[in-house]
């Protein structure tokens, strides 16, 4: 019994003896370790070429950072209505769709849709991709638009207010003018009062941002490598990559207007403006592309508009301006104009009537007999003598009378 005893003793003690050897080794390692580390460390802190080490460093990761974003956005520049991708191997054309109300339409017109549709499907030859996206809707465009309107309207009304004035204050028209005047007045007045509630109902809409709008798109794909690129250089590519994206786009346009689709082909901006939205989806609700190009981003700083154009452009207002004046003064002429006609027309009333008496007779002598005729004209020669003869008797009574007539004549001119 004593003999595995003593075994067993000495072989824990083998054990704890190697265990401790492991230890010091361990430690003796680490101590080495940390030894040539701080010595690297002392290296680099004293080497001159440190500062242009992180430098580069930095300038690597800067590079490797844009290159990253380049390669997800996959496509290289937009012109021509397209975009172009993979060195220009690829061509793209947008065509936006108006969506339509399916769910309002009746059972008859939701299958002529259907068919329209499968009609559409039926005629495609070449692959399309179908986009949707969906936007916030930003309503600062129609703010804009309603406020430039109202401007106009206001002006209009101003201009309105000072005529109905001035002819008030003139006493020269009539009832009937001023009341006419003054529904002219009124009813611009409610124009631009509702105009204002319409712009005031569109700022309260757009401080709600849960108001979206889808948008649909179909995208058509041209890839030159289809023909033989070595008979064309990159302009004569690009010209025939653009009559077959439009031709496609064309013929998808006619098939989808049997579905009461509407669409049309984005232009240069528009696909900007798609891109924008799709890769910057909050900052296009604050900050849209449509600003960006108001504000001449891509414009030097230093740059400012021609004083010639600046000038060309107040001599243009200037030129609108007096023309609407002349306009308006020469209308007037020509209402005067034909007021004196028809005074004159009014003073020969009865002498034009028996001129086209006569010319009646004379037309119809060969129907009436050649006697009556002229029996019948000189009756009306002798009612003429005789109208002519109580005229100048009514005259010589009452002169005063003929000569007020003759100032309102000249004053109505």
């Amino acid at each position: 019994m004593s003999n595995p005893d003593q075994i067993t003793s000495v072989l824990t003690i083998v054990l704890i003896c190697m265990i401790a050897i492991l230890v010091v080794l361990a430690l003796v390692y680490l101590m080495i370790v940390l030894k040539n580390k701080k010595e690297k460390d002392k290296e680099e802190l004293a080497s001159p070429n440190n500062s242009t080490n992180t430098n580069t460093t930095k300038k690597v990761a800067k590079e490797y950072t844009k290159q990253s974003i380049y390669n997800f956005m996959d496509f290289e520049k937009i012109e021509d209505n397209m975009i172009v991708q993979k060195k220009g191997m690829r061509y793209l054309m947008v065509v936006e769709c108006q969506g339509i109300n399916y769910d309002l339409m009746s059972g008859a017109e939701k299958i002529s849709v259907e068919e329209g549709f499968l009609q559409f499907l039926n005629t495609l030859r070449h692959p399309i991709q179908i986009y949707v996206q969906t936007r916030t809707v930003n309503l600062s465009n129609s703010i804009e638009t309603y406020r430039r309107k109202i401007d106009e309207i206001k002006y209009e009304l101003d201009k309105k207010r000072d005529e109905y004035l001035k002819k008030v204050q003139s006493g020269t028209y009539s009832k009937e003018q001023l009341e006419r005047e003054f529904y002219e007045v009124t009813k611009q007045t409610n124009l631009y009062e509702y105009g204002k509630d319409i712009i005031e109902n569109t700022e309260k809409m757009s401080l709600n941002k849960n108001v979206l709008n889808k948008k649909y798109y179909i995208i058509i794909s041209y890839y030159p490598e289809d023909i033989n690129n070595s008979a064309f250089d990159k302009e004569e590519i690009k010209s025939l990559a653009f009559s077959e994206l439009y031709t496609k786009a064309q013929a998808i346009i006619r098939t989808l207007s049997a579905c009461e689709v509407g669409g049309r082909i984005l232009r240069s901006n528009e696909l900007v403006d798609l891109l924008y939205v799709a890769y910057n989806r909050d900052e296009s609700e604050v900050y849209g592309i449509e600003k960006a190009l108001r504000a001449g981003y891509e414009e030097l700083y230093t740059t400012a508009p021609d004083v010639l154009d600046k000038r060309m452009k107040e001599l243009n207002i200037k030129i609108e301006q007096q023309a609407m004046e002349l306009a308006n003064q020469k209308v007037i002429q020509a209402r005067s104009k034909k007021q004196q006609e028809l005074d004159r027309r009014q003073e020969r009333f009865e002498e034009l009537i028996r001129q086209r008496a006569e010319m009646i007779l004379e037309q119809n002598k060969q129907y009436i007999g050649e006697k009556t005729a002229k029996r019948a004209q000189k009756l009306i020669e002798e009612d003429t003598k005789e109208m002519g003869g109580n005229e100048d008797d009514e005259q010589e009574k009452k002169p005063k009378t003929r000569r007020t007539r003759k100032t309102t004549t000249d004053a109505s001119k």
